[in-house]
């Protein structure tokens, strides 16, 4: 099998190096750290964590997180912007608090799973004029702040900094904020996230709800599209990966088939039957695999996982993840020859498209709206192809490895360039 090259190492998007701040727009534009600011959800704050990396400042950055009450209630609520939930729901464990009083020796304190404070003081909560603070109070001394942040739930957080830090602060906001973008300094969002605006996204929605769909208009100047999610996976990550597995899948048969499987979404909706077509698919290639890895994510379910182990579990060439040793995520995206990803998580599938190996995608027919622009665009690229059970996994294809982190890194730089701020090398 023709052997595949890792994915060259993108050309540093900075300047020239060893130039003193001062002859570059002087100690007062130039970044020396970040803000990450995350919702508590990984495929969302991984991306902010990608792009910080991309950036060259992984160990000069701090982590906040925008938090939520949850379980019980709080589900229904989840609809809310933060603030406004948090209140509510303080409201309504007051109330609660009120007529279960003289119960409370036979009910105890409210349960955990409704919310209460699980968790929150171990987390360190985003505030809004802590961090605009430190960017006024140390920016002499230490120059601009960059912010990044990923998901609905710290747009509010985002934005405010930027309104009320402007000269102070870069903010960029990943995934679409669906309106007003001029409060962030950049957004960083996928193309299909523009999919209502387009022909066949307009036909699919009645003409008078088209004012309630976002966003309204097309990309500015200051939006930078990707085809997928912003990662972590980049040349270094892939050779560190290959080095610390190297033990585990050095020795194995090749090839070596990496299966990822996810669980159905509001936009990629798939039963059991998705599954055992898989099961049959992947026992007609066993023929033509050394090994096979197969692992789960959060979001697949029980019955589906069983489906799987049942039909495959005992097959020699098989291993199956069982979610309790260290995970070999990044293992498999070094070291596997050839992928099969389900189609529901365009994360999984931005990071094995970043590698130039072959990528097969299972049920993409079942994916609606956006969805199906996003699969579109990876066919038309040939990053993926379906799988039917019919391949020969020994024999191989690739394509320009899938960079839209280090492309998205670049333009942050432009944009900080046109601001005349720039990233301490």
């Amino acid at each position: 099998m023709k052997p595949i090259r890792l994915p060259e190492p993108p050309a540093s998007p900075r300047g020239m190096g060893g130039v003193p701040d001062i002859f570059e727009g002087g100690v007062h534009g130039v970044i020396r750290r970040a803000v990450v600011i995350g919702n508590g959800f990984p495929a969302s704050e991984n991306q902010s964590i990608g792009l910080i990396q991309a950036l060259g400042l992984s160990d000069k950055h701090t982590r906040y997180r925008v938090t939520r009450p949850r379980g019980g209630i709080n589900e229904w609520l989840h609809w809310l912007p933060v603030s406004l939930h948090k209140k509510l729901y303080y409201i309504i464990c007051q109330i609660c608090g009120i007529l279960f009083r003289r119960r409370a020796r036979q009910i105890g304190t409210l349960p955990m799973e409704n919310g209460g404070n699980v968790g929150l003081s171990s987390i360190l909560e985003a505030d809004v004029k802590s961090i605009v603070r430190m960017a006024r109070e140390t920016f002499e001394k230490d120059g601009p702040l960059l912010v990044i942040a990923s998901g609905r739930d710290t747009i509010s957080i985002t934005s405010s900094i930027k309104r009320l830090a402007s000269d102070n602060v870069f903010v960029v906001q990943i995934q679409h904020p669906r309106s007003r973008l001029d409060r962030f300094d950049l957004v960083i969002t996928p193309k299909h996230d523009y999919y209502s605006l387009t022909p066949q996204g307009k036909e699919q929605v009645p003409s008078f709800l088209h004012k309630w769909i976002t966003p309204h208009e097309p990309p500015d100047k200051h939006v930078v599209l990707t085809v997928g999610a912003l990662h972590q996976v980049d040349f270094a990550a892939l050779r560190a990966a290959a080095t610390t597995w190297h033990e585990e899948f050095a020795p194995l048969p090749k090839p070596l088939l990496v299966v990822n499987i996810g669980g159905p979404t509001r936009y990629c909706r798939y039963g059991a039957d998705l599954v055992k077509q898989l099961t049959a698919s992947l026992h007609n290639v066993l023929g033509s695999c050394g090994s096979v890895r197969i692992s789960f994510s959060r979001r697949t379910p029980e019955k589906h996982s069983k489906i799987v182990v049942k039909e495959l579990g005992l097959d020699p060439k098989v291993h199956i993840w069982n979610g309790e040793e260290p995970n070999p995520h990044m293992g498999h995206l070094a070291w596997a020859d050839v992928f099969v990803i389900t189609a529901d998580s365009v994360s999984m599938l931005s990071e094995a498209c970043s590698t130039g190996k072959p990528v097969y995608v299972v049920g993409a027919e079942h994916c609606t709206w956006k969805f199906t622009d996003f699969h579109k665009t990876l066919r038309e690229r040939g990053l993926t192809r379906p799988f039917t059970g019919l391949e020969d996994m020994s024999e191989s294809w690739s394509y320009p490895p899938l960079n839209d982190t280090a492309v998205a890194a670049s333009r942050v730089n432009e944009a900080l360039a046109e601001r005349g701020w720039k990233i301490k090398a």
